[in-house]
Formats: structure tokens, sequence, C-alpha cells
């Protein structure tokens, strides 16, 4: 009968690739020169993740400090915003949990993944549809809940996952993240008048 995986030793392994690839990034990963980085072997890897790809996808789940987990627990606990002004607070404080120092360590890697699931998308295309999806539901239910119409709310849940995206990639390489927050806030204000007059 196969032994079943020691799950604390996976998930410790999980922590040291998860470490490594901050570090290093994706465009230069193989499995061998990674086990010894994190000193186990290949087949190990193999063993507790099935191929490299799984692997990634786990480290990608695996970070705590994801915006996406920040505000799902912040709606569970305050609720959804109820109002136009509410929204645009929610709103801000996404693009906080985006923009927080602690999280852009971990920005590289998933522009690479983001560039990888276009140029490859059987390796890591599931990974960002589904980021992207789960992002697009969860505000397009926010905005229904203020009382924009089903069809705006989707529109605007798009454009406001487009530009947080897309305002990220700019300060990556320029540091400017006032200008991307300025950019941002703009975008906001066009939005504003919309949400209030759902009312």
């Amino acid at each position: 009968m196969p032994r079943s995986p020691d799950l604390a030793k996976r998930r410790e392994l999980l922590d040291r690739v998860h470490a490594y690839v901050i570090r290093n990034g994706l465009s230069d990963l193989s499995l061998r020169p990674l086990a010894r980085a994190v000193g186990t072997s290949d087949r190990m890897l193999l063993y507790y993740f099935g191929t490299k790809e799984r692997l990634v996808t786990e480290v990608l789940a695996l970070n705590e400090e994801r915006p996406l987990l920040h505000v799902r627990d912040r709606l569970e606990s305050t609720g959804p915003p109820e109002d136009a002004a509410a929204m645009r607070r929610f709103m801000e404080e996404v693009w906080q949990d985006f923009t927080a120092p602690g999280l852009r360590a971990a920005f590289p890697l998933y522009l690479e993944v983001m560039a990888d699931s276009l140029l490859h998308p059987d390796r890591y295309g599931p990974v960002m549809h589904d980021t992207i999806a789960q992002w697009t539901d969860l505000l397009s239910s926010v905005l229904l809940g203020i009382g924009v119409p089903e069809d705006r709310a989707r529109s605007h849940a798009v454009l406001l996952t487009g530009a947080i995206f897309g305002l990220l990639m700019a300060p990556l390489a320029n540091a400017r993240w006032d200008s991307a927050t300025t950019a941002y806030r703009d975008l906001l204000d066009s939005l504003e008048p919309v949400w209030h007059a759902a009312r």
C-alpha cells in the first residue's frame, strides 16, 4: 500500500519554494536547481506536487498577503458597502491592499506568471484566468449591492480590475506609486457619480 504524503513536510517544502521563487522568479526555474536550493530532490518535489506548474500554482495561492484574501475578510467582518460613498472608501482600501510595501516583493513573480500565461496558456493560464474572474465577480457583486444595474456593475468591475492590475506595472519600473495612486483616484472620481445615481 503506497505511503501517504507527509503533510507537514509538504508544507515545509512549499514555504521554502515560495521564498525561493519570490527571490529568483520563474524565468529560469527548473526542478533540479530548485530542489537543491530548498534542500530536497526533484523526485521529492514531483512526489509532493506532481508538476512544476502545479507547484507554482500552489506557491501563488500560499501568499497570505494576497489582496483578495484581505478584501474577503473585510467584507465578512464589516459587511459590504451600502452606498456610493462607502463603495468609494472600499475601493480606496482595495488599492491600499494592492500597494502595501510588504506585497511589492511578490509583484514581479505575478507579472511573470501573467506574461507566461499569455505565451503558454497551458502552463499558468488557468491561474490568471481564475484571479481575474474572482476579482471581477467580487467587485460586480459589491456594485450590485449598492444598486448599480447588472450590466453596468459588470462593466465597472471589469474596468476596475483591469485598471488595478495595469496601474501596478509602471511603479515597479519607476517607483512612482504616487502617480499610480493619483490615476486610480481619477478613475474612481469618474465612476462615483454613476454609483450615486444608482440609488
